[in-house]
Protein backbone atom coordinates (compact mmCIF):
# COMPACT_ATOMS: atom_id res chain seq x y z
CA UNK A 1 0.00 0.00 0.00
CA UNK A 2 1.48 3.43 -0.87
CA UNK A 3 2.73 5.51 2.02
CA UNK A 4 0.26 8.28 2.80
CA UNK A 5 1.06 11.97 2.42
CA UNK A 6 0.91 12.35 6.23
CA UNK A 7 3.77 9.91 6.91
CA UNK A 8 5.84 10.99 3.90
CA UNK A 9 5.72 14.66 4.86
CA UNK A 10 6.52 13.86 8.50
CA UNK A 11 9.60 11.81 7.56
CA UNK A 12 10.79 14.46 5.12
CA UNK A 13 10.38 17.25 7.67
CA UNK A 14 12.30 15.31 10.32
CA UNK A 15 15.11 14.61 7.86
CA UNK A 16 15.23 18.28 6.88
CA UNK A 17 15.30 19.45 10.52
CA UNK A 18 18.14 17.04 11.40
CA UNK A 19 20.16 17.89 8.31
CA UNK A 20 19.75 21.65 8.72
CA UNK A 21 20.73 21.44 12.41
CA UNK A 22 23.91 19.51 11.60
CA UNK A 23 24.83 21.83 8.74
CA UNK A 24 24.26 25.00 10.74
CA UNK A 25 26.27 23.61 13.67
CA UNK A 26 29.22 22.79 11.42
CA UNK A 27 29.12 26.13 9.64
CA UNK A 28 28.91 27.94 12.98
CA UNK A 29 31.69 26.07 14.81
CA UNK A 30 34.31 26.25 12.03
CA UNK A 31 34.79 30.06 12.06
CA UNK A 32 34.06 30.21 15.80
CA UNK A 33 37.02 27.94 16.64
CA UNK A 34 39.42 30.05 14.54
CA UNK A 35 38.11 33.24 16.13
CA UNK A 36 38.59 31.89 19.66
CA UNK A 37 42.17 30.73 18.84
CA UNK A 38 43.01 34.17 17.47
CA UNK A 39 41.67 35.97 20.53
CA UNK A 40 43.56 33.67 22.94
CA UNK A 41 46.91 34.13 21.18
CA UNK A 42 46.39 37.91 21.00
CA UNK A 43 45.80 37.98 24.76
CA UNK A 44 48.94 35.88 25.43
CA UNK A 45 50.99 38.18 23.19
CA UNK A 46 49.69 41.29 24.97
CA UNK A 47 50.72 39.89 28.38
CA UNK A 48 54.16 39.01 27.01
CA UNK A 49 54.61 42.54 25.61
CA UNK A 50 53.66 44.22 28.89
CA UNK A 51 56.07 41.93 30.78
CA UNK A 52 58.98 42.49 28.35
CA UNK A 53 58.89 46.28 28.71
CA UNK A 54 58.89 46.33 32.52
CA UNK A 55 61.75 48.51 33.87
CA UNK A 56 64.83 46.75 35.19
CA UNK A 57 64.15 43.41 33.53
CA UNK A 58 67.10 43.58 31.05
CA UNK A 59 69.52 44.36 33.92
CA UNK A 60 68.14 41.50 36.00
CA UNK A 61 68.72 39.06 33.10
CA UNK A 62 72.37 40.21 33.02
CA UNK A 63 73.02 39.76 36.73
CA UNK A 64 76.01 37.46 37.41
CA UNK A 65 74.03 35.30 39.86
CA UNK A 66 72.11 33.56 37.06
CA UNK A 67 68.58 32.10 37.29
CA UNK A 68 67.22 31.38 40.75
CA UNK A 69 63.91 30.09 42.17
CA UNK A 70 63.74 33.02 44.56
CA UNK A 71 65.34 35.62 42.29
CA UNK A 72 63.71 38.91 41.21
CA UNK A 73 62.94 37.60 37.69
CA UNK A 74 60.96 34.65 39.08
CA UNK A 75 59.17 36.95 41.50
CA UNK A 76 58.32 39.41 38.72
CA UNK A 77 57.04 36.62 36.41
CA UNK A 78 54.89 35.01 39.10
CA UNK A 79 53.32 38.34 39.97
CA UNK A 80 52.33 38.87 36.34
CA UNK A 81 51.00 35.30 36.07
CA UNK A 82 48.82 35.63 39.14
CA UNK A 83 47.56 39.04 38.07
CA UNK A 84 46.64 38.05 34.49
CA UNK A 85 45.52 34.47 35.15
CA UNK A 86 48.02 33.07 32.66
CA UNK A 87 49.12 29.45 32.88
CA UNK A 88 52.76 30.42 32.87
CA UNK A 89 55.07 33.38 32.33
CA UNK A 90 58.54 32.17 31.29
CA UNK A 91 61.40 34.65 31.00
CA UNK A 92 64.56 33.33 29.31
CA UNK A 93 67.98 34.67 28.44
CA UNK A 94 69.59 34.67 25.00
CA UNK A 95 70.66 31.05 25.46
CA UNK A 96 67.06 29.84 25.97
CA UNK A 97 67.59 29.13 29.67
CA UNK A 98 64.54 29.69 31.86
CA UNK A 99 64.81 32.35 34.58
CA UNK A 100 61.20 31.83 35.63
CA UNK A 101 58.61 29.07 35.56
CA UNK A 102 55.52 28.10 37.65
CA UNK A 103 57.34 24.85 38.45
CA UNK A 104 60.52 26.02 40.14
CA UNK A 105 62.37 22.78 39.36
CA UNK A 106 62.31 23.78 35.68
CA UNK A 107 64.17 27.05 36.34
CA UNK A 108 67.67 26.96 34.86
CA UNK A 109 66.73 24.45 32.18
CA UNK A 110 66.35 24.97 28.44
CA UNK A 111 62.87 25.85 27.27
CA UNK A 112 60.70 23.09 25.76
CA UNK A 113 59.89 24.95 22.51
CA UNK A 114 62.26 26.62 20.04
CA UNK A 115 62.87 30.26 21.08
CA UNK A 116 64.90 31.17 17.96
CA UNK A 117 62.31 33.48 16.33
CA UNK A 118 61.66 35.44 19.51
CA UNK A 119 65.41 35.76 20.22
CA UNK A 120 65.86 36.90 16.61
CA UNK A 121 63.58 39.88 17.32
CA UNK A 122 60.18 38.56 16.09
CA UNK A 123 56.92 38.37 17.93
CA UNK A 124 55.38 34.90 17.85
CA UNK A 125 51.83 33.70 18.68
CA UNK A 126 50.34 30.26 18.13
CA UNK A 127 48.51 27.35 19.71
CA UNK A 128 50.91 24.75 21.03
CA UNK A 129 51.24 21.85 23.46
CA UNK A 130 54.03 22.23 25.94
CA UNK A 131 54.97 20.93 29.41
CA UNK A 132 51.81 22.49 30.88
CA UNK A 133 49.49 21.10 28.22
CA UNK A 134 47.62 22.83 25.38
CA UNK A 135 47.94 26.59 25.49
CA UNK A 136 47.77 29.77 23.50
CA UNK A 137 51.26 31.17 23.39
CA UNK A 138 52.79 34.57 22.82
CA UNK A 139 56.54 35.28 22.65
CA UNK A 140 58.27 38.66 22.41
CA UNK A 141 61.94 39.64 22.67
CA UNK A 142 63.30 41.59 25.67
CA UNK A 143 65.50 44.55 24.70
CA UNK A 144 67.77 46.81 26.75
CA UNK A 145 67.88 50.57 26.49
CA UNK A 146 70.13 50.38 23.42
CA UNK A 147 67.77 47.98 21.63
CA UNK A 148 69.91 44.89 22.02
CA UNK A 149 68.07 41.59 22.64
CA UNK A 150 68.88 40.24 26.08
CA UNK A 151 66.22 37.54 26.30
CA UNK A 152 62.56 36.76 25.60
CA UNK A 153 59.22 36.41 27.38
CA UNK A 154 56.94 33.47 26.67
CA UNK A 155 53.38 33.60 28.03
CA UNK A 156 50.98 30.67 27.86
CA UNK A 157 47.26 30.64 28.58
CA UNK A 158 45.64 27.29 29.20
CA UNK A 159 43.17 26.89 26.37
CA UNK A 160 40.82 24.07 25.43
CA UNK A 161 39.71 23.85 21.81
CA UNK A 162 36.14 24.56 20.78
CA UNK A 163 35.80 20.91 19.91
CA UNK A 164 36.90 19.87 23.40
CA UNK A 165 34.56 22.40 24.95
CA UNK A 166 31.75 21.15 22.70
CA UNK A 167 32.42 17.55 23.74
CA UNK A 168 32.39 18.61 27.33
CA UNK A 169 29.04 20.29 26.87
CA UNK A 170 27.50 17.35 25.02
CA UNK A 171 24.95 16.51 27.75
CA UNK A 172 23.72 20.08 27.89
CA UNK A 173 23.68 20.35 24.09
CA UNK A 174 21.75 17.12 23.84
CA UNK A 175 19.14 18.52 26.19
CA UNK A 176 18.74 21.65 24.09
CA UNK A 177 18.82 19.68 20.84
CA UNK A 178 16.24 17.27 22.20
CA UNK A 179 13.97 20.16 23.12
CA UNK A 180 14.40 21.77 19.70
CA UNK A 181 13.85 18.44 17.98
CA UNK A 182 10.72 17.88 20.04
CA UNK A 183 9.33 21.27 19.03
CA UNK A 184 10.20 20.52 15.40
CA UNK A 185 8.52 17.11 15.59
CA UNK A 186 5.40 18.70 17.09
CA UNK A 187 5.30 21.36 14.36
CA UNK A 188 5.86 18.70 11.70
CA UNK A 189 3.09 16.60 13.22
CA UNK A 190 0.65 19.52 13.16
CA UNK A 191 1.53 20.37 9.55
CA UNK A 192 1.23 16.74 8.53
CA UNK A 193 -2.14 16.42 10.25
CA UNK A 194 -3.38 19.48 8.37
CA UNK A 195 -2.14 17.99 5.12
CA UNK A 196 -3.82 14.73 6.04
CA UNK A 197 -7.18 16.49 6.38
CA UNK A 198 -6.74 18.53 3.21
CA UNK A 199 -5.60 15.55 1.11
CA UNK A 200 -8.16 13.15 2.66
CA UNK A 201 -5.32 10.82 3.68
CA UNK A 202 -4.39 10.05 0.08
CA UNK A 203 -0.97 9.00 -1.14
CA UNK A 204 0.98 11.12 -3.60
CA UNK A 205 0.35 8.48 -6.26
CA UNK A 206 -3.39 8.72 -5.57
CA UNK A 207 -3.30 12.51 -5.91
CA UNK A 208 -1.35 12.23 -9.16
CA UNK A 209 -3.87 9.71 -10.49
CA UNK A 210 -6.76 11.99 -9.52
CA UNK A 211 -5.15 14.92 -11.33
CA UNK A 212 -4.65 12.80 -14.44
CA UNK A 213 -8.27 11.63 -14.28
CA UNK A 214 -9.45 15.21 -13.82
CA UNK A 215 -7.54 16.37 -16.88
CA UNK A 216 -8.93 13.49 -18.94
CA UNK A 217 -12.48 14.19 -17.72
CA UNK A 218 -12.31 17.96 -18.29
CA UNK A 219 -11.00 17.61 -21.81
CA UNK A 220 -13.30 14.70 -22.65
CA UNK A 221 -16.70 16.09 -21.65
CA UNK A 222 -18.84 17.90 -24.20
CA UNK A 223 -19.44 20.91 -21.97
CA UNK A 224 -17.10 23.86 -21.86
CA UNK A 225 -15.40 24.42 -18.50
CA UNK A 226 -13.52 27.61 -17.54
CA UNK A 227 -11.89 27.99 -14.11
CA UNK A 228 -11.03 31.51 -12.90
CA UNK A 229 -8.88 32.58 -9.95
CA UNK A 230 -9.68 35.35 -7.48
CA UNK A 231 -8.16 38.02 -9.75
CA UNK A 232 -10.30 37.02 -12.74
CA UNK A 233 -7.48 35.27 -14.61
CA UNK A 234 -8.09 32.08 -16.56
CA UNK A 235 -6.79 29.19 -14.47
CA UNK A 236 -8.04 26.32 -16.65
CA UNK A 237 -9.95 26.01 -19.92
CA UNK A 238 -10.84 22.68 -21.51
CA UNK A 239 -10.99 21.83 -25.22
CA UNK A 240 -14.73 22.44 -25.58
CA UNK A 241 -14.50 25.87 -23.91
CA UNK A 242 -11.63 26.78 -26.23
CA UNK A 243 -13.86 25.92 -29.20
CA UNK A 244 -16.95 27.73 -27.91
CA UNK A 245 -15.10 30.89 -26.83
CA UNK A 246 -12.43 30.93 -29.57
CA UNK A 247 -9.65 30.70 -26.98
CA UNK A 248 -6.20 29.13 -27.24
CA UNK A 249 -4.18 27.16 -24.64
CA UNK A 250 -1.83 30.12 -24.34
CA UNK A 251 -4.73 32.21 -22.96
CA UNK A 252 -4.43 30.34 -19.63
CA UNK A 253 -3.09 32.83 -17.09
CA UNK A 254 -4.50 35.88 -18.91
CA UNK A 255 -7.28 38.06 -17.57
CA UNK A 256 -10.64 36.87 -18.86
CA UNK A 257 -11.68 40.28 -20.23
CA UNK A 258 -8.34 40.59 -22.00
CA UNK A 259 -8.81 37.20 -23.68
CA UNK A 260 -12.50 37.64 -24.59
CA UNK A 261 -12.77 41.38 -25.04
CA UNK A 262 -15.61 43.51 -23.61
CA UNK A 263 -19.18 42.33 -24.00
CA UNK A 264 -21.93 40.29 -22.41
CA UNK A 265 -19.94 37.05 -22.56
CA UNK A 266 -17.18 38.53 -20.39
CA UNK A 267 -19.79 40.06 -18.06
CA UNK A 268 -21.51 36.68 -17.59
CA UNK A 269 -18.28 34.74 -17.00
CA UNK A 270 -16.87 37.30 -14.52
CA UNK A 271 -20.12 37.40 -12.54
CA UNK A 272 -21.19 40.97 -13.30
CA UNK A 273 -24.39 39.46 -14.70
CA UNK A 274 -25.85 36.98 -12.24
CA UNK A 275 -28.41 34.22 -12.57
CA UNK A 276 -28.81 30.64 -13.74
CA UNK A 277 -28.72 29.40 -17.33
CA UNK A 278 -27.64 32.80 -18.65
CA UNK A 279 -27.73 33.12 -22.44
CA UNK A 280 -24.97 34.81 -24.39
CA UNK A 281 -23.83 34.88 -28.01
CA UNK A 282 -20.18 34.31 -28.92
CA UNK A 283 -18.92 34.05 -32.52
CA UNK A 284 -22.37 33.19 -33.83
CA UNK A 285 -22.99 30.54 -31.16
CA UNK A 286 -25.75 30.75 -28.57
CA UNK A 287 -24.28 29.64 -25.23
CA UNK A 288 -25.86 28.81 -21.87
CA UNK A 289 -23.56 29.71 -18.96
CA UNK A 290 -23.68 28.79 -15.28
CA UNK A 291 -21.19 30.20 -12.78
CA UNK A 292 -20.25 28.58 -9.45
CA UNK A 293 -18.01 30.62 -7.07
CA UNK A 294 -15.14 28.85 -5.26
CA UNK A 295 -13.75 29.34 -1.75
CA UNK A 296 -10.64 31.20 -2.97
CA UNK A 297 -12.67 33.97 -4.62
CA UNK A 298 -12.54 32.45 -8.09
CA UNK A 299 -15.23 30.58 -9.98
CA UNK A 300 -15.91 27.65 -12.30
CA UNK A 301 -18.09 28.40 -15.34
CA UNK A 302 -19.78 25.71 -17.44
CA UNK A 303 -20.88 26.44 -21.01
CA UNK A 304 -23.33 24.56 -23.22
CA UNK A 305 -23.77 25.13 -26.93
CA UNK A 306 -27.43 25.91 -27.54
CA UNK A 307 -27.10 27.18 -31.10
CA UNK A 308 -28.83 24.25 -32.78
CA UNK A 309 -31.50 24.12 -30.08
CA UNK A 310 -32.14 27.85 -30.46
CA UNK A 311 -32.39 27.51 -34.23
CA UNK A 312 -34.75 24.57 -33.79
CA UNK A 313 -36.86 26.61 -31.38
CA UNK A 314 -37.07 29.44 -33.87
CA UNK A 315 -38.00 27.01 -36.60
CA UNK A 316 -40.74 25.64 -34.34
CA UNK A 317 -41.95 29.18 -33.69
CA UNK A 318 -42.00 29.81 -37.43
CA UNK A 319 -43.79 26.52 -38.00
CA UNK A 320 -46.36 27.42 -35.38
CA UNK A 321 -46.92 30.80 -37.03
CA UNK A 322 -47.12 29.10 -40.41
CA UNK A 323 -49.64 26.56 -39.07
CA UNK A 324 -51.76 29.38 -37.73
CA UNK A 325 -51.49 31.14 -41.08
CA UNK A 326 -52.44 27.94 -42.93
CA UNK A 327 -55.37 27.45 -40.59
CA UNK A 328 -56.53 30.99 -41.34
CA UNK A 329 -55.93 30.42 -45.04
CA UNK A 330 -57.99 27.25 -44.81
CA UNK A 331 -60.91 29.30 -43.58
CA UNK A 332 -60.25 31.93 -46.22
CA UNK A 333 -60.02 29.34 -48.98
CA UNK A 334 -63.22 27.74 -47.70
CA UNK A 335 -64.92 31.11 -47.93
CA UNK A 336 -63.55 31.61 -51.45
CA UNK A 337 -64.71 28.17 -52.49
CA UNK A 338 -68.15 28.92 -51.12
CA UNK A 339 -68.20 32.14 -53.17
CA UNK A 340 -67.05 30.23 -56.27
CA UNK A 341 -69.63 27.48 -55.65
CA UNK A 342 -72.41 30.08 -55.28
CA UNK A 343 -71.41 31.79 -58.52
CA UNK A 344 -71.43 28.47 -60.34
CA UNK A 345 -74.82 27.49 -58.90
CA UNK A 346 -76.16 30.84 -60.04
CA UNK A 347 -74.70 30.05 -63.47
CA UNK A 348 -72.61 33.22 -63.36
CA UNK A 349 -69.74 31.52 -65.15
CA UNK A 350 -67.97 34.63 -66.38
CA UNK A 351 -67.99 36.17 -62.89
CA UNK A 352 -66.71 32.88 -61.42
CA UNK A 353 -63.82 32.74 -63.90
CA UNK A 354 -62.90 36.35 -63.21
CA UNK A 355 -63.02 35.79 -59.45
CA UNK A 356 -60.83 32.70 -59.67
CA UNK A 357 -58.29 34.46 -61.90
CA UNK A 358 -58.07 37.34 -59.47
CA UNK A 359 -57.51 35.11 -56.43
CA UNK A 360 -54.88 32.91 -58.10
CA UNK A 361 -53.18 35.81 -59.80
CA UNK A 362 -52.40 37.70 -56.62
CA UNK A 363 -50.48 34.78 -55.07
CA UNK A 364 -48.79 33.86 -58.32
CA UNK A 365 -47.71 37.44 -58.89
CA UNK A 366 -46.15 37.65 -55.44
CA UNK A 367 -44.19 34.41 -55.89
CA UNK A 368 -43.04 35.31 -59.39
CA UNK A 369 -41.95 38.76 -58.27
CA UNK A 370 -39.85 37.39 -55.40
CA UNK A 371 -38.23 34.57 -57.40
CA UNK A 372 -37.48 37.00 -60.22
CA UNK A 373 -35.57 39.33 -57.90
CA UNK A 374 -34.03 36.81 -55.46
CA UNK A 375 -32.38 33.98 -57.40
CA UNK A 376 -31.28 31.86 -54.41
CA UNK A 377 -34.03 29.24 -53.90
CA UNK A 378 -33.78 29.01 -50.08
CA UNK A 379 -33.93 32.76 -49.60
CA UNK A 380 -36.73 33.15 -52.15
CA UNK A 381 -38.76 30.42 -50.44
CA UNK A 382 -38.25 32.16 -47.08
CA UNK A 383 -39.53 35.47 -48.43
CA UNK A 384 -42.54 33.82 -50.11
CA UNK A 385 -43.47 32.16 -46.83
CA UNK A 386 -42.94 35.38 -44.88
CA UNK A 387 -45.19 37.21 -47.39
CA UNK A 388 -47.99 34.73 -46.72
CA UNK A 389 -47.57 35.09 -42.94
CA UNK A 390 -47.47 38.88 -43.29
CA UNK A 391 -50.70 38.88 -45.31
CA UNK A 392 -52.45 36.94 -42.57
CA UNK A 393 -51.29 39.55 -40.06
CA UNK A 394 -52.54 42.37 -42.31
CA UNK A 395 -48.99 43.49 -43.06
CA UNK A 396 -47.79 44.13 -46.59
CA UNK A 397 -44.37 42.54 -47.20
CA UNK A 398 -42.79 44.21 -50.20
CA UNK A 399 -39.55 43.29 -51.91
CA UNK A 400 -38.20 46.62 -53.16
CA UNK A 401 -38.00 47.12 -56.88
CA UNK A 402 -34.23 47.58 -56.81
CA UNK A 403 -33.65 44.13 -55.32
CA UNK A 404 -31.62 41.77 -57.51
CA UNK A 405 -29.66 39.04 -55.71
CA UNK A 406 -27.81 36.46 -57.86
CA UNK A 407 -27.64 32.76 -57.00
CA UNK A 408 -24.06 32.89 -55.69
CA UNK A 409 -24.50 32.94 -51.89
CA UNK A 410 -21.50 31.49 -50.02
CA UNK A 411 -23.60 30.39 -47.05
CA UNK A 412 -27.32 30.47 -47.82
CA UNK A 413 -28.20 29.11 -44.37
CA UNK A 414 -26.63 32.02 -42.53
CA UNK A 415 -28.21 34.51 -44.95
CA UNK A 416 -31.60 32.89 -44.27
CA UNK A 417 -30.96 33.32 -40.51
CA UNK A 418 -30.11 37.02 -40.93
CA UNK A 419 -33.06 37.83 -43.25
CA UNK A 420 -35.53 35.72 -41.23
CA UNK A 421 -34.65 37.39 -37.91
CA UNK A 422 -34.84 40.91 -39.36
CA UNK A 423 -38.17 40.25 -41.15
CA UNK A 424 -39.69 38.65 -38.05
CA UNK A 425 -38.76 41.66 -35.92
CA UNK A 426 -40.09 44.02 -38.58
CA UNK A 427 -43.40 42.12 -38.80
CA UNK A 428 -43.80 42.26 -35.00
CA UNK A 429 -43.13 46.01 -35.05
CA UNK A 430 -45.44 46.79 -37.98
CA UNK A 431 -48.36 44.55 -37.01
CA UNK A 432 -51.36 46.52 -35.77
CA UNK A 433 -50.21 49.88 -37.18
CA UNK A 434 -52.02 51.88 -39.80
CA UNK A 435 -50.93 50.93 -43.35
CA UNK A 436 -48.68 48.23 -41.89
CA UNK A 437 -45.78 47.52 -44.23
CA UNK A 438 -42.40 45.81 -44.22
CA UNK A 439 -39.85 46.45 -46.96
CA UNK A 440 -36.93 44.18 -47.91
CA UNK A 441 -34.09 45.19 -50.22
CA UNK A 442 -31.16 42.95 -51.22
CA UNK A 443 -28.40 44.36 -53.41
CA UNK A 444 -24.97 43.02 -54.45
CA UNK A 445 -22.10 45.42 -53.77
CA UNK A 446 -18.45 45.27 -54.76
CA UNK A 447 -18.71 41.99 -56.67
CA UNK A 448 -18.88 39.71 -53.59
CA UNK A 449 -20.74 41.80 -51.00
CA UNK A 450 -24.45 42.04 -50.16
CA UNK A 451 -26.34 44.91 -48.56
CA UNK A 452 -29.60 43.99 -46.84
CA UNK A 453 -32.02 46.71 -45.78
CA UNK A 454 -35.26 45.94 -43.88
CA UNK A 455 -37.73 48.71 -43.01
CA UNK A 456 -41.03 48.68 -41.15
CA UNK A 457 -43.89 51.07 -40.44
CA UNK A 458 -43.73 50.51 -36.69
CA UNK A 459 -42.98 53.06 -33.96
CA UNK A 460 -39.24 52.98 -34.65
CA UNK A 461 -36.32 52.80 -32.22
CA UNK A 462 -35.20 55.90 -30.26
CA UNK A 463 -31.58 56.92 -30.98
CA UNK A 464 -30.51 56.33 -27.36
CA UNK A 465 -31.64 52.69 -27.53
CA UNK A 466 -30.35 51.73 -30.98
CA UNK A 467 -27.22 50.02 -29.67
CA UNK A 468 -29.09 48.34 -26.85
CA UNK A 469 -31.24 46.31 -29.27
CA UNK A 470 -28.19 44.14 -30.08
CA UNK A 471 -27.62 43.11 -26.43
CA UNK A 472 -28.43 39.50 -25.60
CA UNK A 473 -31.64 39.17 -23.62
CA UNK A 474 -33.02 42.64 -24.50
CA UNK A 475 -36.49 42.58 -26.02
CA UNK A 476 -39.81 44.41 -25.82
CA UNK A 477 -41.78 41.22 -26.57
CA UNK A 478 -42.89 38.39 -24.25
CA UNK A 479 -40.75 35.22 -24.35
CA UNK A 480 -41.70 32.43 -26.77
CA UNK A 481 -42.67 28.95 -25.67
CA UNK A 482 -39.23 27.41 -26.14
CA UNK A 483 -37.16 29.87 -24.15
CA UNK A 484 -36.17 33.54 -24.09
CA UNK A 485 -36.23 36.45 -26.45
CA UNK A 486 -33.53 38.97 -27.14
CA UNK A 487 -31.24 36.71 -29.21
CA UNK A 488 -32.33 37.41 -32.80
CA UNK A 489 -30.63 40.76 -33.38
CA UNK A 490 -27.65 39.75 -31.22
CA UNK A 491 -27.17 36.67 -33.40
CA UNK A 492 -27.48 38.81 -36.56
CA UNK A 493 -24.78 41.16 -35.30
CA UNK A 494 -22.43 38.30 -34.37
CA UNK A 495 -22.89 36.65 -37.79
CA UNK A 496 -22.25 39.94 -39.56
CA UNK A 497 -19.13 40.70 -37.51
CA UNK A 498 -17.80 37.18 -38.00
CA UNK A 499 -17.88 37.80 -41.78
CA UNK A 500 -16.30 41.24 -41.42
CA UNK A 501 -19.62 43.04 -41.91
CA UNK A 502 -21.63 45.64 -40.01
CA UNK A 503 -25.15 46.18 -38.70
CA UNK A 504 -26.67 49.65 -38.37
CA UNK A 505 -29.99 50.85 -36.97
CA UNK A 506 -31.64 53.97 -38.37
CA UNK A 507 -34.98 55.56 -39.16
CA UNK A 508 -36.99 54.54 -42.22
CA UNK A 509 -37.92 57.32 -44.71
CA UNK A 510 -41.62 57.04 -43.89
CA UNK A 511 -41.10 56.50 -40.15
CA UNK A 512 -40.37 53.29 -38.31
CA UNK A 513 -37.09 51.41 -38.02
CA UNK A 514 -34.53 50.65 -40.70
CA UNK A 515 -31.87 47.98 -40.18
CA UNK A 516 -29.00 47.75 -42.65
CA UNK A 517 -26.64 44.78 -42.78
CA UNK A 518 -23.51 44.83 -44.96
CA UNK A 519 -21.76 41.50 -45.63
CA UNK A 520 -18.63 42.08 -47.75
CA UNK A 521 -18.00 38.40 -48.65
CA UNK A 522 -21.49 36.91 -48.84
CA UNK A 523 -21.30 36.13 -52.60
CA UNK A 524 -18.95 33.85 -54.45
CA UNK A 525 -16.99 35.62 -57.21
CA UNK A 526 -18.68 35.70 -60.63
CA UNK A 527 -16.75 33.16 -62.77
CA UNK A 528 -17.23 35.29 -65.87
CA UNK A 529 -15.55 38.23 -64.14
CA UNK A 530 -13.02 36.38 -62.00
CA UNK A 531 -11.51 34.37 -64.90
CA UNK A 532 -9.96 36.76 -67.45
CA UNK A 533 -9.51 33.94 -69.96
CA UNK A 534 -13.29 33.84 -70.44
CA UNK A 535 -13.31 37.43 -71.66
CA UNK A 536 -10.18 36.80 -73.77
CA UNK A 537 -11.78 33.79 -75.48
CA UNK A 538 -14.95 35.76 -76.06
CA UNK A 539 -12.99 38.63 -77.65
CA UNK A 540 -10.97 36.23 -79.79
CA UNK A 541 -14.12 34.53 -81.00
CA UNK A 542 -15.66 37.87 -81.92
CA UNK A 543 -12.51 38.88 -83.76
CA UNK A 544 -12.50 35.61 -85.69
CA UNK A 545 -16.11 36.07 -86.72
CA UNK A 546 -15.38 39.58 -88.00
CA UNK A 547 -12.45 38.32 -90.01
CA UNK A 548 -14.53 35.56 -91.53
CA UNK A 549 -17.16 38.07 -92.54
Amino acid sequence: MPRRVFSQVLVMQLAIITGVTALVTGLFLAPLSAEFDDRATQRALAIARSTAVQPGLPEQLRSPGGPSADGPVQERAERVRRTTGASYVVIMDTRGIRWSHPEVRRIGRYVSTDPARALAGHEVRHIDVGTLGRSARGKVPVRDDEGRIVGAVSVGIAYDSVRERLLGAVPELLAYAGGALGVGVLAALLVSRRLQRQTHDLAFSDISALLAEREAMLHGIREGVVALDGAGRIRLVNDEAQRLLDLAPRDAGRALEEALGPGRTADVLTGRVTGRDLLTVRSGRVLVANRMPTDDGGAVVTLRDRTELEQLGRELDSSRVLVDALRAQDHEHANRLHVLLGLLELELYDEAAAYLSEVVGVHRATAEQITGQVRDPQLAALLVGKATVAAERDVALRVRSGTLLPDRLVDAREMVTVVGNLVDNALDAAAGTARAEVGVELLPIGGTGVRLRVTDSGPGIPPERREQVFAEGWSTKPPPAHGRRGLGLALVKRLAERHGGTVRVGEAPGGGAELTVVLPDALAPDPAVADPTVADRAGAAAGGADGAA
